[in-house]
């Protein structure tokens, strides 16, 4: 008999397998509290940051003080949820407080260190001595920001934070290969470098732009008669289309260095496969010429693409922005070889693709963990239900609207007005109560466009007397909004087309009563109505006989100075 061995997760992740998404249910983070469930846009972005901020905090007193957190509850043990070692054990001068140091990630901290060996003529093995160069190159000379580390701020620090913004992860990404920086002056140092020593080198180079550098080093690895592991050859080939100009010279360089591995006998790596399809997105036509040739020889050598590479793919035929020009079967042919399989990241880019998969594969395996974060996740969304909106019928689109909002996503007032379009196109109109009460929940009943949109629709042609109805309590209720605005924000003010729109809706409904009292307010907000409004409103007035109302009305429109008065007087 086979003993099988079953992590300590197996039995929840096969409960896990049971059950789907309840789209009626909040989301699982909110449960534990459901007073403070978001219900906009604005409150999700808020109940984010301020989770983040609390996680945060918390994680910053049990590093800063880690002798109070060194119980362990969790069964079985979680890492992250202990406190780390921020502080050196080893404090004597050794290749032990060394390694320590470089597990750390203290770079600075470990390059003084190994200086000092160096001059007391301590020997530093080759092993640990590769694994500093690896800490060097890999975070650019200089110590990794620490996280959730409160910073004192100054103008000097402010200024820093601005120059910054976009590396706010690692401000030494700014770093860049000087001459004899500690990288190159460590290596020098070496008498018998190997092939890991070149190949910390090369990618170090390769990742802070040193691409020639890069180059002249991979030839001294040739000339001391080594070869180059599969990590360096994956950097070079990325730094390819850096060193040349024209797009065939590039493709004869990548081609060079792959001939260059199968002399040296390095077998190929997912990876490989991907530094290729990025570096011909420099290359042009070639590139796509080029494209599908690579992936069906890596696959010859049992290399599958992974999403990152249907992104680099989809990316060298289609440019962000530009429209299809040819090759329009491709993006269907990519999207036939992902649909119904299960992706697990295998690349740090597998990570970003996030607008290679139809909604559809998100259900597969567990593919919904390559959405990311909570930005990017309704950015997909956005994006998904934007094309739904451009690409199919109502019955489709309300099926995914009500699957998706708000349960995973709060729509923009930009999305929600895609939804009010699709309603007009369909001829689906008598749904527009049902949105505006979606509008309220998810915090753009004060947009004063969409509002006014949605009232147009509305006032645009007359429906049967039932929709009529509803129509008018979902004028009236916008109303409330314009009178009292929306918990404290800014209220929305009334333009001539919003209170004629509200006029029309209610008159369509034989609210006459309701339509006279906003009528009044034309005056009160320095507004005009328009001749048609008021025929339109007098022929209501004249089939229920009220002679008084009538002479108000004309009173109006000549308080008005409205041309169109002695057609009023006149009419029968």
């Amino acid at each position: 008999m086979f003993t099988v061995i079953r992590s300590k997760e197996a039995v929840l992740q096969a409960l896990a397998s049971t059950v789907n998404r309840d789209p009626t249910a909040s989301d699982y983070r909110f449960q534990d509290d459901p007073y403070l469930t978001p219900k906009t846009s604005s409150e999700f972005k808020l109940f984010s940051l301020s989770q983040e901020s609390g996680r945060n905090a918390a994680k910053y007193f049990i590093s800063t003080y880690p002798k109070y957190f060194q119980k362990d509850y969790a069964q079985p043990h979680i890492p992250c949820l202990m406190p780390e070692t921020l502080e050196a054990q080893i404090e004597e001068v050794s290749e032990a407080a060394l390694i320590e140091r470089i597990q750390m990630r203290k770079v600075k901290a470990a390059v003084d260190l190994y200086d000092q060996l160096q001059q007391a003529g301590t020997p530093v093995s080759l092993d640990v001595t590769n694994q500093l160069l690896d800490l060097i190159c890999f975070y650019g000379d200089c110590d990794p920001a620490q996280e959730n580390v409160p910073e004192q701020r100054n103008e000097e620090t402010v200024g820093q934070e601005n120059t910054l913004s976009h590396n706010k992860r690692s401000p030494c990404l700014v770093f860049s290969f000087r001459e004899n920086n500690n990288a190159e002056r460590i290596f020098a140092l070496l008498s018998e470098p190997n092939t890991h020593s070149y190949s910390a080198l090369i990618r170090g180079m390769v990742k802070y732009g040193a691409y020639s550098k890069a180059f002249s080093t991979y030839t001294d690895l040739l000339n001391n008669q080594l070869k180059a592991d599969v990590s360096t050859f994956n950097a070079l080939i990325t730094a390819a289309p850096e060193v040349k100009e024209k797009y065939n010279e590039k493709w004869e360089l990548i081609v060079d260095l792959l001939k260059q591995m199968a002399e040296q006998k390095v077998k190929p790596n997912l990876l490989t496969l991907n530094a290729v399809l990025k570096a011909l997105r420099r290359c042009g036509t070639v590139g796509k010429s080029q494209a599908f040739p690579v992936i069906s020889e890596m696959r010859a050598l049992s290399i599958d693409p992974s999403l990152a590479s249907y992104n680099h793919l989809l990316s060298i035929f289609y440019k962000p922005g530009a429209p299809f020009q040819g090759q329009t079967d491709i993006l269907q042919e990519v999207m036939n070889e992902v649909s119904g399989k299960s992706f697990t990241p295998q690349d740090p880019d597998d990570g970003i693709c996030l607008l290679l998969q139809v909604h559809e594969l998100l259900g597969v395996g567990e593919n919904w963990r390559l959405l990311g974060n909570d930005f990017q996740q309704n950015i997909y969304h956005a994006r998904f239900f934007s094309l739904l909106c451009m690409m199919e019928n109502i019955d489709v689109v309300l099926k995914w609207y009500r699957d998706l909002v708000p349960s995973v996503y709060y729509p923009s007032s930009n999305v929600m007005r895609d939804l009010l379009q699709v309603l007009d196109t369909d001829n689906r109109l008598d749904l527009i109560p049902q949105i505006w009460k979606d509008l309220k929940q998810l915090g753009h009943g004060n947009r004063q466009t969409l509002v006014e949109e949605l009232l147009t629709l509305m006032a645009r042609e007359k429906q049967n007397q039932e929709v009529q109805e509803t129509f008018a309590e979902c004028a009236l209720d916008i109303k409330k909004m314009y009178d009292t605005g929306d918990r404290g924000k800014v209220m929305m003010s009334w333009t001539a087309g919003s209170l004629s729109d509200l006029v029309s809706v209610l008159l369509a409904a034989q609210r006459r009563q309701d339509a006279w009292e906003i009528l009044k307010l034309f005056k009160t907000h320095n507004r005009v109505p328009s001749e048609e409004l008021l025929d339109k409103f007098l022929t209501c007035i004249k089939e229920s006989g009220d002679v008084n109302q009538a002479l108000e009305l004309v009173q109006i429109s000549a308080g008005f100075c409205l041309p169109g008065t002695p057609k009023l007087i006149q009419r029968p």
